[in-house]
């Protein structure tokens, strides 16, 4: 394997680790022709990983905000670029960008272009200069758009969802945990629509929700109530909660909760409205409150939102003028990565192809990595060609 090119894997996330290799999928094609290189985002897996008493030994949230400001694409790419020349002797590499991986993928490009050799990006162009506001005044409409999909596969859903809400608000339903469920973070059960069994999932979740009834008397059932905790719950990663719109943040900024300021804008989100939508992928400061692995985070979630000056993660000029091959995957139908924002970023990045396709949601790598990969490595390389517009 030391004579195979060299393949950096950029999972998606923030705060998500390196993927532990499982047979088929991506893997097999890319071990065919590359070694892999499976990286540890700083703070996750076993790369001295943040969790609450880490988090909670700090002098003040301020302290807290300040350490985890050095956790974003910047200082996950100087940790790669650390590993390729003390372990990989400097050898070029190229990389595979999943969701979150684009956006590490694009700040290598702007910071060491001369140690890739082609960047792979699957659902992850970010826009360049998108705010997180900007972001979710886009996806807020797209996770709409997934809802009515499940409102037309699964009307019953949509009413037994109802139903729920209406008990969680009358409270006196506790997780596993003790926490209360709120029709907040029922709502947060959405998060997994923008993947390619999404909707099935959760389907086949509601199919089991109650013991009875709930307009006779039955509860939600406790497989369900479990299953609800594990879904929301962060347990396992913590950081993806309170690093998710700092990863957008550049410049100057005015503070606060993006995707809690806009959903305000979008009320047929709110949790007194039926029918009740789910929300993607957000964050709110509720949860910060009311799930036990972020009660934590509090203090230093709120520290970041109003943090107002972060420095810039993308350096356009460099990659208006970029020599890397890039070869990108967009799904049109995908609710956490804008369409019209990639194709801007694409437009904008020199030497980028980009196969925009609704055959897949979010997930597509993980789907259909073995059609997906070998596509975008030819694509690079001038093997195959596509007419985007």
């Amino acid at each position: 394997t030391d004579d195979l090119p060299l393949l950096l894997f950029l999972q998606g996330g923030p705060g998500g680790m390196g993927p532990r290799p499982l047979a088929g999928g991506w893997w097999s094609t890319a071990l065919a022709t590359h070694r892999v290189v499976l990286l540890d985002h700083r703070g996750t897996g076993r790369s001295s990983r943040i969790d609450g008493r880490r988090i909670s030994a700090f002098s003040s949230p301020e302290a807290a905000a300040e350490y985890l400001s050095y956790f974003r694409a910047d200082a996950i790419v100087a940790d790669a670029e650390q590993l390729r020349r003390t372990v990989y002797g400097g050898r070029r590499w190229s990389t595979l960008g999943q969701s979150y991986g684009g956006f590490l993928t694009l700040t290598y490009l702007s910071r060491h272009p001369e140690a890739l050799t082609a960047c792979y990006v699957t659902g992850g162009l970010p826009g360049l200069a998108a705010d997180a506001e900007e972001v979710y005044r886009r996806t807020y409409p797209r996770q709409a758009a997934r809802n009515a999909e499940l409102a037309r596969r699964y009307p019953d859903d949509v009413e037994l969802l109802d139903a729920l809400a209406d008990r969680a608000a009358a409270g006196g339903v506790l997780l596993p945990d003790g926490a209360p469920l709120t029709v907040e973070r029922l709502q947060t059960l959405g998060m997994g629509l923008g993947m390619s069994t999404g909707l099935e999932s959760l389907h086949w979740l509601l199919d089991t929700a109650t013991d009875g009834p709930l307009a006779h008397g039955g509860e939600p059932s406790a497989a369900f109530l479990s299953q609800v905790a594990q879904r929301t719950g962060f347990d396992e990663n913590p950081l993806y909660a309170v690093l998710q719109e700092v990863i957008y943040h550049q410049g100057e900024r005015s503070g606060g909760w993006a995707a809690d300021g806009e959903q305000g804008r979008h009320t047929a989100f709110g949790a007194a409205e039926r029918p009740l939508l789910l929300t993607g992928e957000a964050m709110f400061p509720w949860m910060f409150e009311q799930v036990s692995a972020l009660r934590p985070f509090q203090g230093v979630a709120h520290a970041l939102a109003e943090r107002t000056e972060w420095p810039a993660l993308y350096d356009v000029d460099r990659l208006a003028s970029n020599e890397v091959p890039v070869a990108a995957v967009q799904y049109v139908d995908d609710p956490y990565v804008d369409l019209d924002l990639a194709l801007g970023t694409a437009d904008a990045v020199g030497n980028t192809q980009v196969w925009v396709t609704n055959e897949y949601l979010h997930d597509g790598l993980r789907v259909a990595g073995d059609v997906i990969l070998p596509r975008l490595i030819d694509l690079a390389a001038g093997r195959w060609s596509v007419t985007r517009r």
